[in-house]
């Protein structure tokens, strides 16, 4: 008999993903780091599936960053070539699970049949309300806010904003994740531990873990231990807890 799986009382609603060491997995078994990137996809849908059970409501995990172009031409195309199998393998399966699909990032640097899928997915699982699951790609936080700063600036030429009206509410509405809360948990996996430009501004009040399983190693298991541990987390936000 499967195990029950009960979420936590005041565990998670929104957990984002820096997914790191899927070449240095595939390199420790003498492959070739394509390898291990079709290994660490493999495991985004297990990790997807433990989400509601959880009681993960967003899942948003890092696919490509703006920065990650400076690999070689040919890693950068077998994951473009990646990304495309993913969408048009997993695509029906998504929608029949409930999960609601984004994607955030600066698009136009993607190819077009890339974005062309993207765009099906987005529109196939619109009226899905299980996981939302957010994906990065060709995102940097820093790019991000640069250009959402851009649109908010463009309004306010335009006369639709106020510079007066401009405060630390203002500009989440204008970032790719407006739609979506903030995380509250934000987990890197193989070792290091730096946020590499990954939802600077959203996570100014998340509760960070690094832990050092390559992300092809991830399992559902060690995924729910990181759930329940935040849930035993005093948050405080800056006040004091009398």
């Amino acid at each position: 008999m499967p195990e029950v799986v009960s979420a936590p009382a005041n565990g998670p609603k929104h957990v984002a993903i820096i997914m790191d060491g899927n070449g240095r997995w595939a390199q420790s078994r003498g492959r070739p780091r394509l390898f291990g990137h079709h290994a660490g996809a493999k495991r985004v849908k297990e990790i997807v599936r433990a989400c509601a059970p959880l009681g993960v409501k967003y899942l948003t995990i890092f696919g490509f960053s703006t920065e990650n172009w400076r690999r070689t031409q040919s890693e950068v195309a077998g994951l473009m070539s990646l990304f495309r199998r993913y969408i048009r393998k997993e695509a029906q399966a998504l929608k029949a699970e409930g999960v609601r699909v984004r994607f955030i990032g600066d698009r136009p640097r993607l190819d077009e049949k890339l974005r062309d899928l993207m765009d099906e997915l987005e529109e196939l699982t619109q009226d899905n309300d299980g996981v939302h699951l957010t994906i990065a790609l060709n995102y940097g936080g820093r790019d991000e806010v640069a250009r959402a700063t851009q649109r908010l600036a463009q309004d306010v030429a335009d006369g639709k904003l106020s510079p007066a009206d401009v405060g630390e509410e203002t500009l989440p509405k204008y970032l790719d994740t407006c739609v979506l809360p903030d995380p509250d948990l934000v987990i890197r996996t193989s070792g290091e531990a730096r946020i590499s430009n990954f939802l600077l501004w959203q996570s100014a009040y998340a509760e960070y873990e690094f832990i050092d399983t390559l992300w092809p190693d991830f399992s559902k298991e060690e995924f729910r231990e990181l759930v329940m541990s935040y849930s035993q987390r005093d948050r405080r936000f800056g006040a004091v807890t009398l």
